[in-house]
């Protein structure tokens, strides 16, 4: 989704937010879903809903590996809104366990998406 040279990165890690500049320490943790922020020399912000992954700074760079990356201004709210109506009816219309955990699992994670436009 991103690749090039930046200022900063603000990651949502699983215990909690946390920064990367030039020549952080070594560090590997896992991502919770929410939103990426990386700030660029050129003053250019780019946001990114991230669910789920890992984060992984070395001295070569950082990078991301998450289940699901979308830049937030490609997300239609309308749409989201949409999408997370249906899944709650299908959570509401699943008769076997494991039709409700993945609908229960699909809306948790548009659930995640509208947060993060909040």
């Amino acid at each position: 989704m991103f690749s090039g040279d930046v200022d900063s990165v603000v990651a949502p890690g699983a215990e909690g937010q946390f920064t990367v500049l030039k020549d952080h320490a070594p560090v590997m943790t896992m991502l919770k879903s929410g939103v990426v922020t990386v700030a660029g020399g050129n003053g250019k912000v780019e946001k990114l809903f991230v669910r789920g992954g890992f984060a992984d700074v070395s001295a070569a760079g950082f990078t991301i590996l998450a289940e699901q990356a979308t830049p937030l201004a490609d997300i239609d709210p309308a749409k989201l809104e949409a999408d997370i109506k249906d899944a709650r009816e299908d959570l509401a219309d699943a008769k076997a366990d494991d039709a409700r955990h993945a609908a229960a699992e699909k809306l948790a994670q548009l659930e995640d998406m509208r947060a993060a436009l909040n």
